[in-house]
């Protein structure tokens, strides 16, 4: 016994659209269909029903005119539905807001950042004065020690010269081990 499978294939759907220049209003797509689907004959073998965009249809034989009707289908509604089946455009919306969200962080995150770069510019530019202050403080100290030594070194010379004995005696009795 020889059965024959039919497999469902759905139909591709182009929608054209008018172009924006005037024509002839002969070319204008029909919205309304009258009239019934076409009759097909031959032996059909599956068995139910499907129902499509509001219309059903019978696969359990012969189509007839008295089964389905395209009357009163508007054909446009019918095609937006289905689109509207077809595309779902809010995971494009999450995007889309996902997509100005992080684009407002980024932003925020570039203007936090040129605040903070100007903020340790500021910072820098006190620094460097602070150390250029300290190291002329430094400069003077060790020319302030440099002249004070000197004048120690000179006076004990004079003394030791002046004084012999007594700067002996108080050498022993007043030297430090570091000097």
């Amino acid at each position: 016994m020889a059965t024959s499978r039919h497999y469902y294939q759905p139909a591709a759907y182009s929608i054209h659209a008018p172009s924006k220049a005037p024509a002839p209003a002969g070319l204008y797509p029909i919205s309304r269909v009258p009239g019934s689907p076409p009759s097909l004959s031959g032996a059909s073998t599956t068995v139910g029903s499907r129902s499509s965009g509001g219309l059903t249809f019978s696969s359990a034989g012969d189509y007839d005119s008295s089964s389905a009707s395209y009357s009163g289908v508007d054909v446009v509604d019918v095609l937006s539905d289905r689109m509207q089946d077809a595309f779902d455009p809010t995971p494009l919306d999450k995007g889309l807001a996902r997509q100005a969200q992080t684009s407002g962080q980024l932003n925020a995150k570039q203007q936090e950042l040129l605040e903070l770069q100007a903020l340790a510019q500021r910072r820098l530019k006190g620094v460097r004065a602070n150390f250029s202050e300290g190291l002329k403080t430094a400069r003077e100290t060790k020319r302030d020690l440099e002249w004070t030594q000197k004048r120690v070194s000179a006076l004990k010379t004079k003394a030791e010269k002046a004084h012999p004995d007594e700067y002996r005696r108080s050498s022993k009795k007043y030297s430090y081990d570091g000097y």
